[in-house]
């Protein structure tokens, strides 16, 4: 596996992904960091945002719901709460999570406001990652004042 990574993906549900890949970016709460071969070990908590691999010329994109992400000769584990592959995202069913979680924060009354933050956060990020891989042209606009 010279000059390659192995990349996991896992979460509480199933194994995401593993894969020899060529590099790794992802998004840290201090923001978005690349691994690629022979990186430094590390650690880091991961916050909602988009990731993507590269692998063999091809970028492909993932959402990821947080986490945890470890980097150790040559090998990335990324441990969250949830992931998609850009191909697996519902785009739909996105568009009606953002919706739902917007008509909430209007709301404002009798609603956990961080809890539908959080959500409005994931929908967003699963549409800006299905943007960036193609599959959708634009993010439609939205605001929590409409």
């Amino acid at each position: 596996m010279a000059g390659k990574l192995l990349l996991e993906i896992i979460t509480p549900d199933r194994l995401v992904l593993r894969e020899e890949v060529d590099m790794v970016v992802a998004t840290a709460k201090e923001g978005e960091f690349g691994v690629l071969p022979g990186h430094a070990p590390f650690l880091c908590l991961l916050e909602i945002g988009p990731g993507r691999y590269k692998k063999d010329g091809k970028t492909e994109y993932i959402s990821i719901v947080g986490g945890i992400c470890e980097v150790f000769e040559n090998k990335v584990t990324i441990l969250t709460e949830a992931a998609e592959l850009a191909r697996e995202i519902d785009i739909e069913r996105a568009m009606r999570a953002r919706e739902r979680a917007l008509r909430r924060l209007r709301q404002r009354e009798n609603i956990d406001i961080a809890r539908a933050e959080a959500a409005l956060r994931r929908a967003i990020m699963r549409l800006k990652v299905a943007h960036q891989a193609g599959l959708i042209e634009s993010i439609p606009p939205a605001s929590i004042s409409e």
